[in-house]
């Protein structure tokens, strides 16, 4: 798989869309939010916007690595919108943001497609340019807003100003967005694949059935045609017991961004200093490692610290990939990261599902949500 980073490449179809500008996550206090990313994941603060610059309602910190961007926002007052949103489902990602070079025609085409809006083309300004902003309802209470800003000059967005002396992150080696995947109600994984694809122009490129022994799970993966907008959507499976998915519902209070995948360069490397950070992650059992030679064959990485490291790997007909996935980030089961490092492969490492699947249920029983 070549890589490809926002902003490299314009897709064809009815977006033109680079790639994921940045993903805003509402979350309860964005101060402290933006605290752990620094000292946990290695995101630099970058700007802030606040009641100081015009923002009456919500104080947003942008955090950024590589080009990641996370946009960190918080209510001000106890009621309104955000707060709604934070009630009802804890931090979790409110806003995929698209970037594009044309809001107004992203708008205008999705939602002659179907789509629900909720803000029409709005320019933004300050002194360093403006940024044309609309937004479109998904899945849940997500949206995905259309980011045109070629005119701009600014850190981020209008009103976002710079922190006085931010502290310098130790960077983790995290690179960029590799995919995210989207957790829905069971039975409605073809429709929002429809969505993507009639819609947003996304190709439904993948889909299969996993399960452990006791649930499962279908997933449908969408892309655009540079590989830069990559979404997994998956749906709870009927089972013995309640699957993952079932169990992020739950707390998520509905569908939504279930876990968040970024690439490092060099994933050994990466998991090792994000444990030392106190980072923790799924648990795999040992034996995993017995047979890993066998199942994937000779791979440069030391098998030995993988298997210290708890990292999975997994190869498809395009090359092999390694994966772990970090418990959720907040105190609800709900959404987590995924840190993945690929070499050549275009799968998501479904032979590993179910061991990650197998681990995520040990830690339900020990909750009590089986």
């Amino acid at each position: 798989m070549n890589r490809h980073e926002p902003g490299r490449e314009t897709d064809v179809g009815p977006l033109h869309a680079r790639g994921i500008d940045y993903l805003e996550l509402y979350v309860g206090n964005a101060r402290h939010a933006a605290h752990f990313y620094r000292t946990a994941f290695g995101f630099n603060t970058v700007a802030y916007a606040g009641p100081e610059t015009g923002a009456r309602d919500r104080v947003s910190f942008l955090v950024a690595q590589g080009t990641i961007r996370l946009l960190l926002t918080s209510p001000m007052n106890s009621d309104g919108p955000i707060a709604e949103h934070f009630n009802l489902h804890g931090d979790g990602v409110k806003d995929i943001a698209l970037r594009v070079d044309d809001a107004a025609a992203a708008f205008a085409g999705t939602v002659s497609n179907g789509a629900r809006p909720v803000m029409e083309p709005t320019a933004f300004e300050d002194g360093d340019g403006r940024v044309i902003k609309a937004t479109v309802a998904t899945f849940g209470d997500t949206v995905h807003s259309f980011i045109e800003r070629e005119d701009y000059r600014g850190l981020f967005l209008p009103h976002f100003i710079a922190l006085e002396n931010p502290v310098p992150a130790m960077p983790m080696g995290l690179d960029y967005l590799d995919h995210l995947a989207v957790g829905v109600e069971r039975g409605e994984a073809s429709r929002w694949a429809g969505f993507y694809r009639d819609m947003l122009g996304l190709d439904l490129s993948q889909e299969e059935d996993i399960s452990s022994d006791y649930s499962g799970m279908n997933t449908k993966v969408l892309r655009n045609g540079s590989d830069n907008i990559v979404l997994v959507i998956v749906e709870p499976l009927p089972g013995k017991r309640p699957s993952p998915i079932d169990e992020y519902l739950m707390y998520y209070g509905g569908a939504g961004v279930h876990h968040i995948a970024v690439r490092a360069g060099d994933i050994i490397r990466s998991v090792g200093a994000l444990r030392a950070n106190g980072v923790e992650f799924a648990h795999t059992p040992d034996a995993y490692y017995d047979a890993l030679a066998e199942r994937v064959g000779t791979i440069p990485e030391s098998i030995s610290e993988l298997r210290d490291q708890n990292i999975l790997v997994d190869r498809d007909q395009w090359g092999y990939l390694m994966q772990i996935f970090v418990k959720p980030m907040q105190t609800r089961p709900t959404f987590f990261f995924e840190i993945i490092q690929r070499a050549n492969a275009r799968g998501f490492g479904n032979g590993n599902i179910k061991a990650l699947f197998e681990a995520i249920e040990r830690e339900q029983l020990m909750r009590g949500n089986v």
